[in-house]
């Protein structure tokens, strides 16, 4: 039996931290799935990717890396067989408060799309305004770093401890043009969203969103990197202490969604989003009867945000 050491209480307190894209993952990567928890899940036996998530239609494809750098990797395409569309990347330190802004405004997206017609407007051309994919960040009070290079732009969070790179000079739709990030340079302190050319700007710009949230989150102490501990405050919390609500995990949100998809259903169901309702209440139900449709280990044991060996490093 393993000896308990002395700090091992400290190190495992509850605390708010703010700001929060300094927080880093926390372990989980359960609130960034919340959104699409109805959605079909994939679990993978093979290779780096544990977990995909489709939209019903399959034109929408979240990944979970639970073992590798890039932890989620979101992509659209125009057609389930079709190649993708754009890609947006987040690596192992980017809070997965941060990744649900995206995935929250994907699932809203899907919902108002027309199956039949193929449309969406996460397929949407991005602004040619860059400031659009940016907009929250600027009305926060970020502004222009003075580091940039030609032909890029730089938004800087008041601190200096979090900005945007806007690159202008890309030629290829799946080259990297916007990358959020956050903490320390570093493999094991910086934070990263990287989105190519042709993403959506409203959808970078609810990324953004949440990276400006002023509510503090939720790790234990032992989460917060030892170089980005004096960049962050940190609030014990207790049974006196305004928490920010906690994200349900996956499965509590797909019977939540289920539940209340069944009772529009019952309600409408002649509309093409009633249908795409009742064929996701379909799958779910098949997935309760199958134990593949079961939680993944890597989100129900609270996996290890990163890898004992980075892969790569930027």
């Amino acid at each position: 039996m393993s000896v308990q050491q002395p700090n091992d209480d400290y190190l495992y307190q509850e605390v708010l931290v703010s700001p929060r894209y300094l927080a880093g993952t926390g372990g989980t990567g359960d609130p960034s799935f919340a959104p699409v928890a109805h959605w079909p899940h994939h679990y993978l036996d093979d290779g780096p990717c544990q977990l995909v998530i489709t939209s019903p239609d399959h034109r929408i494809r979240i990944g979970w890396y639970g073992d590798d750098f890039d932890l989620w990797k979101i992509t659209a395409a125009e057609e389930a067989s079709s190649s993708t569309r754009w890609t947006a990347t987040f690596n192992h330190r980017m809070p997965p408060e941060v990744v649900v802004g995206l995935t929250t405004a994907l699932a809203s997206d899907y919902a108002e799309a027309d199956v039949y017609d193929g449309n969406g407007r996460f397929l949407a051309n991005p602004s040619m305004n860059w400031a659009d994919a940016v907009r929250p960040l600027i009305d926060a009070g970020w502004t222009h770093g003075g580091g940039a290079a030609s032909g890029t732009v730089e938004i800087v969070a008041p601190d200096g401890q979090a900005g945007v790179l806007i690159d202008n000079r890309r030629y290829r739709f799946d080259e990297e043009a916007v990358t959020l990030w956050a903490g320390p340079r570093g493999w094991g302190t910086r934070a990263e969203a990287i989105f190519t050319a042709r993403t959506p700007s409203h959808l970078i710009a609810a990324t953004a969103a949440t990276m400006v949230d002023p509510a503090p989150v939720v790790r234990e102490r032992h989460h917060i990197h030892r170089e980005v501990a004096h960049l962050v405050s940190l609030t014990p919390v207790t049974p006196s202490t305004l928490q920010a609500p906690r994200a349900p995990t996956p499965l509590d949100v797909r019977r939540t969604a289920v539940t209340q998809a069944v009772q529009r259903a019952a309600r409408f169901p002649r509309t093409a989003a009633d249908l795409r309702v009742m064929a996701a209440r379909s799958r779910t139900s098949a997935s309760a009867q199958n134990p593949s449709g079961s939680p993944a280990p890597a989100l129900a044991a609270r996996p290890s945000a990163g890898p004992s060996t980075p892969r790569r490093s930027r």
